[in-house]
Parts: C-alpha cells; sequence; structure tokens
C-alpha cells in the first residue's frame, strides 16, 4: 500500500473550499504535491517559449552546477495577462500577485527530484536560505579535549545477544574416538618408503570408497546452511568421449629461431617496409586515443535504449502488481464491464459491474435483485469504496465528460442513456486523495437502515432516456463528441458555438448508432425569470439531492439522430458493438467565451442553462471527418459514413457501408485509435488483433497470427507509438513492441488473474509513474505499475514507427498487386483449356463403341499370345467329337 500523503497547507485549503454553482468562475485547483514536497516551493513545467522569454533555457541559461534564475515580479504578471491560460505561471497566478518582493527564485531541478523540470520559491525566507545558506558553526576543539581518551558507554541490550548466542554451534552430541593400533612385532620397526607400481593398482590410483555401516544408520531431520544465489550451470560435451582413464604424460618445448634466422630477418627489406607503412598509421591512432575515449558507448550516447541512465533495458523485468480493489458487498457474483480513470483527480478510478449471465436459472433459484452501481475506489483507501452511483440497470459502458469531469454519461443493459451529475461530491473524492481519510457523508437521503457508520454515498442519476425511444438491446459502448464540433439531425457536423461536448454517441447490438444531445430543446426554453428560480433552486439544492442538471431530459430523453447499418450485398443489417470515429481537434480558433476569461480562470459549463441553437445560423464544417470504424458480432470490421443520405423521394435514410472486412472470428470487443496516430486502430476479437490504417480500404495493413487463447481486450499505450497491450481469455496479458518483435510479443505475462480480462487502462500519474488498470470477470481491479521500458519511448519511435506502418502499407499493396495477377493468369489459363477442349473433333457415340471394341480385342488378342507361350492356353476342342 503507498504511504499516505501528508497535509499541506495547498491541499488542506482546497478541501475545505466550497462548491460553486455551475457556470461561474472558479479558479483552478491547488495541485496535489509530492509526498517529499516542502510547503514554500511549487514544482512547475516550463515550455521552450516561456524558457527563451524569461532566459531561463535548460542546461544553457541555467545548469546543474548554477540552477538558480531570479525572475521579475512584474514580467511574470505581465506574461500572465498576455497568455493568460497559456501561461505556465498561471497556476500560481494569486501567489506571485502577493509575493512581497519585486523577484521571485526560480531554481532549474534537472534530476526531477519534485516531479518537474523546474520549482519557484514561494516565500522571500526560502530564497534567501538557498541563495545565503547559513555557514555551518565550527566548534572550539581544545587540546585537552583532542587527547582525552574516550570513555565506554554502559551496554544497553537491545535483544542482539540473543540472535548472535542461537546462531552459536554447539556440540549435541557425543564425539566419535577412533583407535589405530599395528601387530606387536612391528612395534619400533623403522619404516620403509618405496615406489609403487601404477599398474598395481585398479586404473592406475587408490580410493577410499564409502560403504553403509549396518551397525547404525543416522537420519538427517533439519540443516540449517547458507546459500548464495549463483549463474545457473549448464553442462555440456564434445564430440570427444572419454571411455576409460589412462596416465599419460606429455611434454612439449617452445620452438624458437636461431640467432642467424634472427638476423637475417631484422635486415630484410620486407621488414623494413612494413615498418615504414604501418608506422604513421600506429601513430595517428594513438594519437586519436589520446583525444578522444575509442570506448565510449554509441548505443548509450545516441540515446536509443530504455532512457540515457539505463540503456540496457533492466530497470524492470515487467509488470509490478501496485494495488488491488475489491469489494464483497457490491462485486460478489459481478463481473467488470467498463473501467475509467478520474479526468482530474489522481488515484481514483470508476468501475460499472454486470450480472454473471452464465449459469441457467431454474425452478429452485431465488432471483435475487440487487441495485446496480457504478464504484469509485481510490488509492488511499482501497478497502472501501468512495462513492457510488445507482444506475437504473446494470451498465455495459460509460465515460467521462470531457468538458466537465463531474458529467458522466453511461448504456444500460435494457438500451437506457443515463446521465449523473457528482458535483456535490468532488469535495469527498479530493478529500480522500490528499488525507488519506474517508470524509463523513451524510447518506440518510439513501440509506434506510439504523447505521449509518462508514457508509457510502449513492447518487441518484439526474435523468434516463425514455424507454421507448432507447435501444433495444443492451448499449455496448458510448462516447462523448469532441467539443470542437456537433451535428445536426441529418448527421452534418456543424460548429459548436459553446466549445463544450454536449453530444453523445452510443451503439448496440440492435444494429443502430444514435446521436443524443444533452442541452435543453428550443421547446422548453425559459423565461429570464424562470431562469433565475432554477438557479436559486440549485443554490439551495443539498448536496445530497438529485441535481436539476438534466431535469429536462429525465424520461422524455429522445435521440437525436439513428444511423442504421444495412449489410453491402445481401439483406439485413450488421449487430455493432464497438466504435472509433476521428477526433477533430480544431484549426486553433479560441475565443474568449469559450472556456476561460481574460484573467485565465477556468469556466466550468452549466448544463441546465445551454440551449439548442437553430442549425440555420451554424457554420457546416467540411474538414470533420463523419466516418466510423466499427465491430460486429459476427467479427466483422464496416467502415461506414453516420452522414444520411436521400433518396430519390427527398426522404432522408442511411446509407450503406462503404467496406466490410470478415478478419476476426468472433465478437469484436476492441476499436481504438492509437493516441500518436489519428489514422492507425487496433481491432481485437476471437483468436487475433488487427492493425487499420484508415484510407487503405484493401484490409489491415497488419494481422496477427491466431493465438490459443481468446483476444479478450487490447488497448494502446499512453507513451510509446510501438507498445500495446492485449489481454486474454486465461487471465494472461501480451505486452508487444512493434519496434523489437513483430510477430510474437516482447513479454508475456502469465495468470495475472484465473479468469478472463474484461477490461485494460492505462493511466498516466506523473512522468515517472505510469499505471495499467486490469479488470477480470470476478469484479477484481488490478492496478499494475508499468516499468520504465514500456513508457519512456526513444527519441526517433514516433518516426520509426510512421515509416513501419507505410512499409506494412506498401507491403499491402504489392501483395494484392500479386494476388490479383494471380488470380489473372489463372483466369486465362481457365480460358485456354476450355478453348482447347472446344476446339477438339466431336465424336459420335457410335465412333466411341468401335473404339472401345477395338482396343477390348487387342487385349484379348495379347491375352492369348502371352497364355499360349508358357503353357496355359487351353487346347482347341475337336468339331467331330461335338
Amino acid at each position: 500500500m503507498p504511504p499516505k500523503r501528508p497535509k499541506s497547507a495547498a491541499s488542506s485549503a482546497g478541501s475545505k473550499g466550497k462548491v460553486k454553482g455551475k457556470g461561474k468562475k472558479i479558479r483552478s485547483p491547488t495541485p496535489v504535491e509530492k509526498p517529499d514536497h516542502p510547503e514554500d516551493i511549487f514544482p512547475m513545467v516550463l515550455t521552450s517559449a516561456t524558457q527563451e522569454l524569461f532566459g531561463c533555457r535548460a542546461d544553457e541559461d541555467v545548469t546543474e552546477e548554477s540552477p538558480y534564475k531570479l525572475l521579475k515580479k512584474d514580467d511574470i504578471v505581465q506574461d500572465i495577462k498576455t497568455r493568460a491560460a497559456v501561461s505556465d505561471f498561471s497556476p500560481v497566478k494569486q501567489i506571485v500577485l502577493d509575493y512581497p518582493e519585486d523577484e521571485i527564485l526560480l531554481v532549474f531541478d534537472r534530476d526531477f527530484t519534485y516531479g518537474q523540470s523546474f520549482y519557484l520559491i514561494l516565500t522571500p525566507e526560502a530564497k534567501d536560505r538557498i541563495l545565503r545558506p547559513p555557514e555551518p558553526e565550527t566548534p572550539a576543539v581544545f587540546e585537552s579535549e583532542v587527547n582525552k581518551t574516550p570513555e565506554p558507554k554502559q551496554w544497553i541490550s537491545l535483544g542482539s545477544e540473543l540472535e548472535i548466542d542461537e546462531e552459536f554451534v554447539r556440540e549435541t552430541r557425543e564425539k566419535l574416538k577412533y583407535r589405530f593400533s599395528r601387530v606387536r612385532r612391528k612395534f619400533g620397526v623403522p619404516v620403509c618408503f618405496s615406489d609403487r607400481s601404477a599398474a598395481d593398482a585398479k586404473d592406475g590410483y587408490l580410493e577410499c570408497a564409502s560403504y553403509q555401516d549396518s551397525r547404525f544408520s543416522i537420519k538427517q531431520m533439519q540443516r540449517d546452511c547458507g546459500m548464495q544465489a549463483v549463474p545457473r550451470l549448464q553442462s555440456s560435451s564434445a564430440q570427444t568421449q572419454w571411455k576409460f582413464q589412462r596416465n599419460i604424460c606429455t611434454q612439449y618445448k617452445p620452438r624458437e629461431l636461431s640467432g642467424e634466422e634472427i638476423e637475417s630477418i631484422l635486415e630484410s627489406e620486407s621488414l623494413k617496409n612494413f615498418c615504414n607503412s604501418v608506422t604513421p598509421r600506429v601513430l595517428l591512432a594513438l594519437q586519436q586515443e589520446q583525444i578522444m575515449n575509442v570506448f565510449l558507448d554509441d548505443w548509450k550516447a545516441l540515446g536509443t535504449g530504455a532512457e540515457a541512465d539505463d540503456w540496457s533495458g533492466k530497470v524492470s523485468e515487467g509488470l509490478m502488481l501496485y494495488q488491488v480493489f475489491t469489494d464483497q458487498k457490491y462485486t460478489k457474483d459481478k463481473k467488470i464491464s467498463s473501467i475509467n480513470w478520474h479526468p482530474t483527480i489522481n488515484g481514483v478510478i470508476a468501475v460499472a459491474l454486470t450480472e454473471k449471465m452464465e449459469e441457467p436459472l431454474n425452478e429452485s433459484t431465488t432471483f435475487d435483485v440487487r441495485p446496480s452501481y457504478i464504484v469509485f475506489y481510490c488509492f488511499f483507501d482501497p478497502s472501501n469504496p468512495q462513492l457510488l452511483l445507482e444506475c437504473p440497470d446494470d451498465i455495459f459502458a460509460f465515460e467521462f465528460c470531457p468538458s466537465d469531469p463531474n458529467i458522466i454519461v453511461g448504456g444500460c443493459m435494457n438500451g437506457q442513456v443515463v446521465l449523473w451529475d457528482i458535483s456535490a461530491y468532488v469535495m469527498h473524492l479530493q478529500g480522500t486523495q490528499s488525507s488519506g481519510k474517508k470524509v463523513s457523508v451524510n447518506t440518510n437521503t439513501f440509506d434506510l437502515d439504523d447505521k449509518n457508520e462508514n457508509k457510502t454515498a449513492v447518487v441518484r442519476y439526474c435523468a434516463v432516456s425514455a424507454l421507448e425511444n432507447s435501444h433495444k438491446a443492451r448499449i455496448t459502448e458510448v462516447q462523448w463528441l469532441p467539443p470542437t464540433f456537433e451535428v445536426t439531425r441529418s448527421g452534418v457536423p456543424v460548429e459548436n458555438k459553446y466549445n463544450t461536448s454536449v453530444q453523445v454517441v452510443t451503439c448496440s447490438p440492435d444494429c443502430a448508432i444514435m446521436f443524443w444531445d444533452v442541452r435543453v430543446p428550443k421547446l422548453l426554453g425559459q423565461s429570464v425569470s424562470d431562469r433565475n428560480q432554477s438557479v436559486d433552486r440549485k443554490a439551495q439544492m443539498t448536496p445530497y439531492s438529485v441535481p436539476d442538471t438534466f431535469k429536462h431530459l429525465d424520461r422524455t430523453w429522445k435521440p437525436l439522430l439513428r444511423v442504421s447499418l444495412p449489410k453491402i450485398d445481401t439483406s439485413g443489417e450488421y449487430a455493432p458493438l464497438k466504435f472509433s470515429f476521428e477526433h477533430y481537434t480544431g484549426n486553433g480558433n479560441t475565443d474568449k467565451n469559450k472556456g476561460e476569461t481574460d484573467d485565465g480562470t477556468e469556466v466550468i459549463p452549466d448544463y441546465s442553462q445551454l440551449r439548442v441553437p437553430s442549425a440555420k445560423t451554424l457554420r457546416n464544417m467540411e474538414d470533420v471527418s463523419t466516418k466510423l470504424y466499427i465491430g460486429t458480432e459476427d467479427g466483422e470490421i464496416v467502415y461506414t459514413d453516420w452522414k444520411l443520405g436521400k433518396d430519390d423521394f427527398g426522404r432522408l435514410h442511411s446509407a450503406k457501408p462503404l467496406h466490410c472486412f470478415s478478419i476476426h472470428h468472433w465478437l469484436v470487443n476492441t476499436v481504438q485509435r492509437s493516441p500518436f496516430f489519428k489514422d492507425i486502430i487496433l481491432t481485437t476479437g476471437g483468436w487475433n488483433f488487427a492493425i487499420w490504417k484508415e484510407g487503405v480500404m484493401e484490409g489491415p495493413i497488419i494481422l496477427s497470427p491466431s493465438s490459443e487463447q481468446v483476444c479478450t481486450v487490447g488497448c494502446w499505450s499512453l507513451s510509446r507509438p510501438a507498445v500495446f497491450f492485449i489481454g486474454k481469455d486465461d487471465g494472461s496479458i501480451d505486452v508487444w513492441n512493434l519496434l523489437e518483435k513483430t510477430s510474437e510479443p516482447t513479454e508475456v505475462h502469465a495468470h495475472i488473474t484465473n479468469t478472463k480480462i474484461t477490461c485494460i487502462k492505462p493511466w498516466t500519474a506523473s512522468p515517472k509513474q505510469h499505471f495499467l488498470a486490469v479488470t477480470d470477470d470476478l469484479g477484481v481491479v488490478r492496478v499494475f505499475e508499468i516499468p520504465k521500458t514500456l513508457y519512456i519511448p526513444s527519441r526517433t519511435e514516433s518516426l520509426s514507427m510512421k515509416k513501419y506502418y507505410e512499409l506494412e502499407n506498401n507491403r499491402l499493396m504489392d501483395h494484392l498487386k500479386r494476388e490479383e495477377l494471380w488470380m489473372k493468369e489463372k483466369k486465362e489459363a481457365e480460358e485456354l483449356r476450355k478453348k482447347m477442349e472446344a476446339d477438339k473433333p466431336v465424336k459420335s457415340l457410335k465412333d466411341n463403341v468401335d473404339v472401345n471394341m477395338k482396343e477390348y480385342s487387342d487385349y484379348l488378342t495379347l491375352e492369348e499370345s502371352i497364355l499360349k507361350g508358357i503353357g496355359l492356353w487351353p487346347t482347341t476342342a475337336n468339331p467331330q467329337d461335338t
């Protein structure tokens, strides 16, 4: 269990603050301090532009020997006003304004002691302590004290003598006594030594063979011995076999040249020419060795290893277990269907639980209806859930809103879409993060028991979609559209004036993909007075009642757009399970009223005040891709367009998909884009995985061989473009690194769990700490710490992977051309064969019978001649006898 983080002034202040109403300006929360983090410094990251602006470039203006830089307070304030939230000093804006002196000290942290490359000194006392450290006091040493002999101190027993006494070897059995004697007549006889022939003894040597004494037997019950880890020994043999032992001696002496030969060689012209030709090169080599180190490790100098300090890549063997989350009250007999890390609060993870439907119900089975929850866990209290989201049914997929992490959307088993607002519980989650102690929460509103001690807070959902307008099967995937655009009822992407994620996309095996809008429809627009009353009600709302954020959608929520997936060649529709669309990042247009203000403070959108604008006033965005990659129940990968088309009568309808590939042999459980390349997609399903490149319509550029176990989930690494993880049905995880191996995984972590893995989710806690959350069918969440070899990329890894994908694309194109050429040649050969058969004359039935009779008569003639030759042919009968 990780050590609990100590309280600090910044963290305690943040945990005791009040939550402001939505739609109002709030200041960015104070960052969470590291465990060894002093209170009078602030670690921060400075971009290259900021370093150039303030003259504090790393390893140039500030170095390890001279890491200090005094910054003028007026320059920092001017930078914050000029660049607002883009400024690297915006998190410490108030601290800079309250600083009493004109210059603030900035320290270059080359070794990342406090987690970042720089840290800012927040108080003048700390600045003086660093710039002018106090001189150590040198105590006066007197001559009498130097010559004084130290007196021994009194021995204080701490128990170590007991360990020494236990390790002392004592004789516990009687010593053996041996007596040697000789014949009496040989007493006093002088001893005479002589040589012995090696042939007198067996094999030329003598031995004292051990034997079992029948008089007694000692059975060893226990032995205490020490061991030292040594490399594993390996025995090997050569082609020579030693069949029997022989006494053999070999004498040798060096072969030397005579004096005449040595003198002739030294006076030869060839030796002089050799010395004259080699001497300049030897001198040049000696000079180069003096100038530079010829034993420099080029691999380490290039920086292509795991990292500069550990080029060997042996920082860690693999994934290391860091934390385990489980709770028997809520996870018993349930499996985890979806998992997400909290976007802003470190160490908080949420999981969705579903009932196991493997065992069939019989008449004797009692059906126990249990409530469905999304459970929040925290690193600092892993044994207790921190928050519960009440669900109308089991949740198969959920996601945090990218614009406001307090808004959560989920898809139910019955096809309904659910929304939660956890704004009233943010301080509760942040309190568990900062102090490690669970904040007491009153749950009288939702708990019917009398005992309210150590109860977990339960949050009721704000809104749920209308059942008749929802999906007809379970929702297997739900995603927020990015805040850069929105779609109309016909699927056309238009500009998003709010710059806030307001639409959700869901899919289900009922052969439909639906788009949902969370804003208030125009028909439900309120007057100004009604809007002010709703704001007053929200201010008076207790933290444990249901918020009115999405009250306008509850039980009446309908999809904005429904996209069907008709099959390309046959009738029927595809049944989608997972999908992925290109996340449009915008063209860099940022307005002041879209997400931040002049002073750089963040504005959290109030979804209850957002209204659906008129489609006529919105500008179409032509550069937004409306294409989708979809994984189906039958293992197919479908590439389609969500934009609706018009038929001959002007009615909107879903167009047929552009392409369909039958790659996976079973359910597709992952369709995920690479975080480094927006056109690279990873899909898993059945017994293999595939990597696709958007725009290549001929098939996957990489297809793995079939494995023995089913691939249940896959995900990309967040820091290395070449690394991704594949979860298996037997509870193992394969780690793939395409820069090292392309035919097999670089690491296989077997038996992480005893059942199949359901979800994998990576998370970056800090630049030096990366985690991987793994869930299984038993409701257990295991968090592994990723080693440095798997999260520190090489300098050219992104460029190398881009070239590798291009080479795989070219290989696929070449293979398809060759296959097309082979099919063409095969077709031409088949046509030529049919043409040659058609040119042959057609024989009639009578001609065929005549040919067969002639062949039969020839066979009979040959048979008769052979039998007559060997005397077995019967003699011809006399016709007169008959």
